[in-house]
């Protein structure tokens, strides 16, 4: 196994990884293998925390992280860093390696000087590795109401000074939202699956 820096010639077969670990997971089909690919072409992304795992000549399990802004009330625009989208292939899923990616990778934030960073996704998960609700710092996502927690949304700090000195809206990058025609146009470029609706799939 090694865990190494993306390669330009690793993006394709990393766009079909990432659509093999998301498709048909919270929505019909999935729109992750588009974000990254728009991802690495934008300027909020960070080539440094663009990580993959190889195992035997093949590619496993990828982490990414893009800057972002937290907007106070008064309007003033804070820096800020996401982490997502992480996957890992169906075939070797629930053996570790995404626990890896997370904790060497973070690591790297913190050995950066980033002094915190948040992520969009499953709080189970995410807070193993010491996440937790932003809305504790007096941050919400993006068009959330003050005082509404959004369990998803969380934050792993590493300055505690730092991060009480923003409050405000988390602002989703550009690079997250998806124009459907769009993506119904990238994901012909991949082998035809089929898209279910199932019960536990994310009202949208």
């Amino acid at each position: 196994m090694e865990v190494r820096l993306e390669k330009r010639t690793d993006y394709k077969e990393v766009e079909f990884l990432v659509r093999e670990a998301f498709w048909n997971v919270y929505r019909p089909g999935c729109y992750e293998h588009f974000i990254i690919h728009n991802m690495r072409h934008h300027k909020t992304f960070i080539p440094n925390l663009d990580y993959i795992i190889e195992e035997d000549g093949k590619i496993i399990a990828q982490i990414c992280y893009s800057n972002c802004s937290i907007c106070g009330d008064n309007k003033k625009l804070s820096d800020a860093v996401t982490l997502g989208p992480l996957s890992v292939h169906p075939d070797y899923q629930r053996k570790g390696y995404a626990t890896k990616l997370v904790e060497y990778t973070l690591e790297l934030a913190k050995n950066m000087g980033i002094p915190y960073v948040f992520v969009v996704g499953d709080e189970t998960l995410y807070s193993r590795f010491g996440f937790e609700s932003a809305s504790k710092y007096d941050i919400r996502f993006e068009d959330s109401k003050k005082d509404e927690i959004s369990p998803f949304f969380m934050v792993k700090v590493f300055d505690e000074e730092e991060i009480n000195d923003i409050e405000g809206r988390y602002l989703v990058s550009e690079c997250f939202k998806v124009d459907e025609d769009a993506l119904e146009e990238f994901d012909n470029k991949f082998p035809p699956k089929k898209k279910e609706k199932r019960d536990n799939h994310l009202e949208l």
